[in-house]
């Protein structure tokens, strides 16, 4: 085999790996840069927020539904 050609086949495979690592150590950079992000922390405190919310404004609907049906009874 021709030494030219055994030396650019190792040149090649030796770019591609170092292509796969640097795209394999950015995932990974971009992976933590997540994990550490607020945003997740934020969009938990706000769900829960709604919720809250959601729970309070049905009981209130519940409890004036509850008033106006006692109400009409009176009548």
């Amino acid at each position: 085999m021709n030494v030219a050609k055994i030396h650019d086949g190792l040149h090649i495979k030796t770019f591609w790996e170092k292509k796969i690592n640097s795209g394999s150590q950015h995932a990974e950079s971009e992976e933590k840069r997540k994990n550490t992000s607020a945003l997740k922390k934020l969009r938990d405190e706000w769900t829960i927020r709604l919720d809250h919310r959601t729970k309070h404004l049905k009981k209130l609907n519940d409890d004036v539904r509850k008033v106006r049906v006692e109400s009409a009874d009176q009548t």
